[in-house]
């Protein structure tokens, strides 16, 4: 038992005194690399990796080393040594950054171009490629040759805006292409030569669109999809064709087994169809009915509208009758507050429908449109365009968020909201993301510049709350939108 006591009074010690000694050692080392590591987070910020390599490689390797040293328990004297050198490279990597910030300007700006639209993983050799051919130029511009490093900068900018082109052409046209491969591999041209030749068709226009302004590319977008659809329906085609004949099917067949499938359609409108005088007739039978049809439904829907009004008007004038003799029942010794309660409630209601008004009045038709949902206002920003797949806010954009923030200044202590929404086009995660990164950075933009502490929530809801039909240009422009939604103070006091 006594040698156990020298062993516990030793535990006891270490465990007293270990906080102490990690609480001093987590100062020793801020003391050492605390202001080292402030500027290498500026460092970072800049970009230097891309703009200084050689600098900021060989500050990078004193850091490392000063870093080795402190976790072997070097001297002060070795460790402050090495950062100090950290510490003049990440100077030195700084000053650099600032000349060529401006040298690098539009490879800078194709970088970051092709980057977004996933040139790095879809087109590596030649993501990389431009990748070498940036960072030779920037080592360049290190060692004083401004125009060499001019010269490899505009190498660089070119491979980078190749890479952005086929990355932006392999967005739109993959499925396309991949359902073209399977056509070819199963010999479709020998069987639906027109349909195929359609679909090629398409997917070149594409191509020479995406060429003359990769940016702005909702009529590539479009025919994207038709090029797609042509390929598939080929596919069909040939499939469908290849099985007719292993059948021995007759033409005579395939007309009586297209004229069943027609035949179904005008059952369901309550048509005989007859087929004696070809499809042609059989259709217009068809359009006839269902226009008979839809002004048979639009009668019917005016004649619940009105009736649905009519319901609303009695049990409106019910409702008010019901008010009254609640009022007259407590009249009696309450009648002067009654009359103040409703006339500041009507007071707010004039307030509340002249803001709005007031509102409206700041954006023409072009920007956007002033809507109620319940005691929420809403600005709907058909104006606020975006690059294709970026969240980027262009410098034409800064007024219209200028009216914005005008209005929300109008709801003194108003909760808002930023939401994102997309067209259809594309994949749904990809419209998922591209709403919420779009909605977070005019969420982000409005606090920067409102000049007031407003939390400002957002949020990205994808594809799926549409205003519009996204089988047309017009509709799909109306559908990519940032809705601004401001919950006034009023819809607070009125609960």
């Amino acid at each position: 038992m006594r040698h156990c006591r020298p062993m516990f009074f030793c535990l006891l010690l270490f465990a007293l005194f270990a906080p102490a000694r990690v609480a001093a050692q987590e100062n020793l080392r801020s003391e050492l690399f605390g202001e080292v590591d402030r500027t290498l987070d500026r460092v970072k910020e800049k970009s230097a990796d891309l703009y200084a390599p050689a600098s900021f490689k060989k500050g990078m390797q004193y850091y490392q080393e000063g870093e080795e040293f402190y976790k072997r328990g070097r001297s002060l004297e070795d460790i402050r040594d090495k950062l100090k050198n950290a510490s003049a490279y990440f100077a030195k990597a700084l000053d650099e950054c600032k000349a060529a910030e401006l040298l690098f300007t539009g490879v800078a700006a194709a970088r970051n171009d092709a980057k977004s639209v996933g040139a790095p993983k879809s087109f590596p050799e030649l993501w990389n490629k431009a990748e070498l051919q940036f960072n030779k130029a920037a080592h360049s511009l290190e060692d004083g040759n401004a125009e060499a490093a001019r010269r490899g900068a505009e190498e660089a900018q070119s491979t980078y805006r190749s890479a952005e082109l086929e990355a932006v052409k392999s967005n739109y046209l993959s499925p396309a292409r991949e359902l073209l491969a399977r056509a070819d591999a199963e010999g479709v041209r020998d069987v639906a030569p027109k349909t195929l030749e359609k679909a090629r068709r398409l997917a070149l226009r594409v191509e020479d669109l995406l060429k003359q302004n990769r940016h702005d590319a909702d009529e590539a977008r479009q025919l994207a999809q038709e090029a797609k659809y042509e390929a598939a329906h080929a596919l069909y085609l040939s499939r469908t064709i290849r099985q007719l004949k292993k059948e021995d099917k007759t033409l005579e067949d395939v007309l009586l087994a297209s004229e069943a499938q027609f035949g179904r359609i005008e059952s369901v409108l309550g048509l005989q169809a007859h087929f004696d005088k070809g499809l042609d007739s059989a259709v217009s039978d068809a359009i006839s009915g269902l226009k008979q049809r839809d002004a048979t439904a639009l009668k019917d829907a005016d004649q619940l509208r009105q009736s649905g009004e009519s319901i609303r008007e009695r049990e409106t004038e019910i409702e008010n009758l019901k008010q009254q003799v609640s009022s007259m029942e407590g009249r009696v010794g309450s009648l002067t507050e009654s009359e103040k309660g409703l006339q500041r409630t009507l007071g707010l209601k004039h307030q509340e429908e002249e803001t709005v008004r007031l509102i409206s009045s700041m954006f023409t038709r072009e920007e956007g449109n002033v809507l109620r949902d319940g005691d929420d206002i809403v600005i709907r920003l058909y104006g606020l365009s975006f690059p294709v797949g970026k969240n980027t806010i262009e410098a034409e954009y800064y007024s219209l968020l200028t009216k914005v923030q005008d209005a929300i200044k109008r709801f003194p202590k108003c909760s808002v909201t930023i939401e994102g929404h997309t067209d259809s086009q594309g994949s749904d995660e990809l419209n998922q993301t591209l709403s919420e990164s779009r909605a977070k950075a005019v969420a982000e933009y409005l606090m920067a510049n409102m000049g007031v502490e407003l939390p400002i929530n957002h949020h990205g809801y994808g594809e799926s709350r549409p205003v519009a039909s996204n089988d047309t240009p017009d509709g799909r422009a109306k559908n990519r939108r940032i809705d601004v939604v401001i919950a006034p103070r009023w819809s607070s006091e009125k609960k």
